[in-house]
């Protein structure tokens, strides 16, 4: 089994968010050491608590302070972009750091209709267009012709590898399509995924870059030394994501802080159901849950989302489960 790391850059409550920036350089210094496979930094934008908003500019700087493990983006929101424009971008990196960059994409639209279009600079632009953006991104980054005087610069040997991220059957049957690497993110819609998973394994059209599928699945963990410790861990966890739900301040808060919250019973509900997003627990109980998914999904690999309050209880999280799979 093979473990990656996906992290968000959240904010926890008084902190800032060079904290958080720093905290995730470290964290992907101290998971190469570990063995993990990828560190992917994520994007998101006009949410006070993530700092995560420019993944590009982020991996420049993991990559520079570490030696092995690949680095990319979980995901850039393609359908706000010029695929040209991006493609440059991870040339860049792919140039400074070969063999390295992984570079994630999603359709999402990136937040509230006002924050897609100041991310478009006004411009209506259709989701319907991913599917073109999408083999736009791929030429220029093999540097095909379009019948366009114009090529992503600068021209160097080697690609970074593409990965969709998607929730869905559709995201799975475009990634098959398009012959991309495929992201299915259990850390959000935890019901579809077999049933995306064996679509995209199925309907798989080699492509220049990837000639047989590879795919890789993103889970919430928590793990700690018992599982009361784990699920203590785990309610600013609970908490933040029932504050993203609801668009409330999306600081992360401590144990203290969620022990003290006052939960209506709907709100207890959400938490019981997103609970189903996350695997919590002992180092065995996280693993033995892993191999199970593994099962499940037909995949070796696995993103791992951590996001809790206290930082060194976070590096316990990723140690331990470094130390009982790999």
């Amino acid at each position: 089994m093979k473990l990656s790391v996906l992290d968000q850059s959240v904010i926890s409550k008084n902190l800032h968010a060079a904290n958080a920036l720093q905290n995730t350089i470290y964290l992907a210094k101290r998971t190469e050491e570990l063995g993990y496979t990828r560190f992917w930094v994520a994007e998101h934008h006009n949410s006070n608590g993530i700092a995560g908003t420019s993944p590009a500019v982020l991996i420049s700087s993991i990559a520079s302070q570490t030696n092995r493990i690949r680095v990319g983006s979980g995901g850039v929101l393609l359908p706000q972009y010029s695929p040209f424009k991006i493609a440059e971008d991870f040339k860049v990196l792919e140039a400074l750091y070969p063999n390295r960059i992984d570079l994630g994409i999603g359709r999402s639209p990136g937040g509230s209709t006002p924050t897609r279009l100041a991310l478009t600079d006004g411009m209506r632009k259709s989701l319907n267009e991913f599917p073109r953006q999408v083999t736009e991104l791929q030429n220029y980054l093999a540097n095909t012709p379009l019948g366009l005087e114009v090529r992503a610069y600068p021209s160097i040997e080697t690609q970074p590898e593409i990965w969709m991220l998607g929730v869905s059957q559709r995201g799975a049957r475009l990634a098959a399509e398009k012959g991309t690497a495929f992201t299915y993110g259990h850390f959000i819609n935890p019901i579809s995924g077999s049933i995306a998973m064996k679509h995209y394994r199925e309907n798989f059209q080699p492509s220049g870059t990837f000639a047989n599928p590879k795919a890789n699945i993103c889970v919430f963990v928590v793990c700690a030394p018992t599982q009361e410790e784990a699920e203590e861990m785990a309610m600013s966890q609970d908490l933040w994501l029932l504050a993203v739900e609801k668009g409330e301040d999306t600081f992360i808060l401590s144990k203290e802080e969620a022990k003290r919250a006052d939960l209506s019973e709907e709100d207890r509900e959400i938490v019981r159901k997103n609970r189903k997003r996350a695997i919590i627990g002992t180092p065995e109980k996280v693993k033995e849950e892993l191999v199970r998914l593994s099962e499940n999904y037909q995949t070796d690999e696995f993103m791992i989302i951590t996001n809790i309050y206290d930082f060194e209880e976070k590096l316990q999280s990723y140690t331990l489960l470094a130390q009982a799979v790999l």
